[in-house]
């Protein structure tokens, strides 16, 4: 490799104290590589690490490698052809395994005949290899003084073979493992113990396994947190209690041959000099036994010599086009993708039968915190799907410059929660999704439902402040949307003023001055519920100002309402109720509580005074009203919301 350029790159948990110089020092590692030996099946070679960017680095590096190695495979590079490169690469006929073989072995039977192979490392061992590899800083610090100590103990195995997954995972998990592999489909079980952890902790903040990586024909595959299921232990007996045991399965697009060598590259790291750290590779290889696969097929017979017709040629053919990423992708998430619609739809049935739900309030309260909880847990903390301004930053940009569905369909729970807000802005404004389907807006509510309980005391606002502070949101929109036109980058750095990545993406585990801005929006909502949805959120301003073309007007008033009863105004728990009575929808979360309040006959002056004299009439013998119904006398019309 002679030299690559980095175009442009936008990644704001990178570029926050760690400069882009850095990431492509590590990247021109790969300048002057041999790669026509990983086209030809070898190793692909290895990039350095950069501390803070680990993941980040290595997908870049993945990629570049990737990328040339089909490249120099096609014969488009002068002095190759396609011919003779793929001619480089072993030509034997696939082996295939033998799917009747299904028994049970112990964990000596299985290491024993290289079922299991495995790679154990001292620390002593460990710190020689990086002193010879000229990394004396390094080598001097080791894991553990004593250098005959276990740095790690690394085993790995294709439990997509019968017998090895039957073995290792149990017949139970291994029936349930086949059922969910799709054909040709491979899994593969990596265990260790020691002092050394082959999972690392990049996969908790970007989802990748950095310290593992699957070598096969000179390509490379890091595994993705959504490949990986954690196990207890293993099934065989006699097998030892190892630290980590995980369940790996293969992607689809990682054209993989269980059947054929592989290996599994163990990225060792330590700390060298100040932030920086030294890395080294350790190569497991794995040839499966050949009692599991079927007797090699008898070579086929050379082919004859294509005859050429005349006036017909094949210069112009081209490879059978591969399907977009974005397809392969939304196939990997199927049951998200499952999950996210029927949450959407079972919330737009709640909507609908809104009058029912208000009618009984601790159903009410049932429902919504059950959703809140499922926002939070699932679609926040497991999916990671948290929308944020910097995707509205994206969509206006990219209208610009350029549009693209491709790119906006690589993300597709993010792409069909979009699709469901913007539906939603024109039948109930912002409220969906800022009081429902927001992981940071249910972490906020969760947090103040907690001060209340613990007795915290509660602010109210004056109104004359608060209708002051509602605009400080929409001035900071503006501001990162103008500062967008010029650079999305810089917008996107301090679009960091939404503590949605600290809080619901990375769960915390970042650096401290961002956690502190998380505390800094999190705290105040103890004392002023959902404090950073009323005054901060720039998203809930951008969302605020579509959701003003909204058809409908859902949310009932009665003509009390204001004048003289104040009741839902002081109760609304962000104040989106005018002293007069009308309700901001812009402001509004759709919690439902004015309703609950509309519809009860306990605690909303018009409905009590219905009821007394329904009670009063029925107490009289004459014909009784029905509940809800206005007696005799004025009856004005219910007014509904306003702006």
């Amino acid at each position: 490799m002679q030299g690559f350029e980095l175009v442009e790159h936008h990644e704001p948990i990178v570029l926050i104290g760690i400069p882009e110089a850095d990431i492509m020092a590590a990247l021109n590692g790969l300048i002057g590589a041999d790669l026509a030996a990983a086209a030809a099946g070898g190793k692909p070679p290895q990039v350095e690490i950069v501390s803070g960017a680990t993941v980040t680095v290595l997908v870049m590096g993945d990629s570049i490698v990737r990328s040339a190695v089909r490249l120099i495979r096609s014969g488009r590079l002068s002095g190759t052809t396609a011919t003779a490169t793929a001619g480089a690469i072993p030509t034997e006929a696939r082996r295939e395994i033998d799917a009747t073989q299904s028994e049970i072995r112990d964990w000596q039977a299985l290491l024993g005949d290289g079922s299991v192979r495995s790679l154990v490392l001292s620390v002593g061992e460990v710190s020689q290899a990086f002193a010879d590899a000229g990394q004396p800083a390094a080598a001097g610090r080791a894991e553990s003084a004593d250098p005959e100590d276990a740095f790690i103990s690394l085993h790995v195995a294709p439990v997509s073979v019968p017998t090895i997954g039957r073995s290792l995972l149990g017949d139970t998990a291994y029936e349930r493992l086949a059922a969910k592999l799709e054909p040709g489909q491979a899994a593969l079980m990596i265990a260790g113990d020691g002092a050394y952890s082959f999972k690392g902790s990049a996969y908790v903040r970007g989802g990748i396994f950095d310290r593992v990586e699957l070598i096969q024909d000179g390509q490379g595959i890091r595994f993705r947190d959504r490949n990986h299921t954690r196990l207890n232990g293993i099934a065989a007996a006699g097998a030892p209690r190892l630290k980590e045991v995980g369940l790996f399965v293969v992607p689809e697009d990682f054209v993989f041959d269980p059947a054929a060598p592989f290996d599994l590259r163990l990225l060792v790291q330590r700390e060298a000099t100040g932030r920086d750290k030294a890395t080294l590779p350790f190569d497991l290889g794995y040839q499966l036994p050949e009692s599991y696969l079927l007797p090699a097929p008898p070579p086929p017979a050379p082919a004859p010599a294509p005859v050429a017709a005349v006036g017909v040629g094949t210069a112009g053919a081209e490879p059978d086009q591969e399907p977009p990423l974005w397809i392969s992708i939304w196939q990997m998430n199927r049951v998200a993708i499952g999950v996210t619609v029927a949450a959407i739809l079972v919330l737009t049935a709640i909507f609908f039968f809104q009058n029912a739900i208000a009618r009984r309030p601790r159903l009410l309260k049932g429902i919504r915190y059950g959703y809140l909880a499922f926002t939070l847990l699932w679609l926040g903390w497991f999916a990671n799907t948290q929308l944020s301004v910097v995707n509205v930053l994206t969509f206006f940009n990219a209208l610009v410059a350029g549009f693209s569905w491709e790119f906006f369909l690589s993300a597709p729970l993010v792409f069909i929660l979009w699709a469901a807000v913007a539906a939603g802005l024109l039948f109930w404004g912002r409220g969906p999704f800022c009081g429902w389907l927001c992981p940071f807006g249910a972490l906020q509510e969760f947090a103040s439902l907690a001060a209340k309980k613990l007795r915290v005391p509660q602010i109210e606002v004056p109104w004359s402040l608060h209708e002051r502070l509602w605009p400080i949101k929409y001035m900071i929109f503006l501001g990162l949307f103008g500062l967008s036109l010029y650079s999305l980058a810089r917008a996107e750095v301090l679009a960091e003023i939404e503590p949605f990545k600290t809080a619901i993406i990375l769960k915390f585990n970042r650096e401290f001055v961002f956690i502190a801005i998380a505390l800094l929006w999190l705290l105040p909502g103890l004392f002023i519920e959902r404090f950073f949805c009323r005054y901060v959120c720039p998203l809930g301003a951008a969302l605020a100002i579509p959701g003003r073309l909204r058809m409908f007007e859902w949310l009932k008033r009665w003509p009390e309402c204001g004048s003289p009863c104040h009741r839902c105004a002081k109760e609304c728990p962000v104040q989106a109720i005018h002293p007069e009575g009308q309700i901001n929808v812009n402001e509004c979360i759709y919690c439902m509580h004015c309703q609950e309040l509309y519809h009860s006959e306990t605690r909303c002056p018009h409905m009590m005074v219905v009821k007394a004299r329904r009670d009063k009439i029925a107490a009289s013998g004459a014909p009784s009203l029905q509940k809800g119904a206005i007696p005799p006398g004025p009856r004005p019309k219910p007014a509904h919301a306003h702006t």
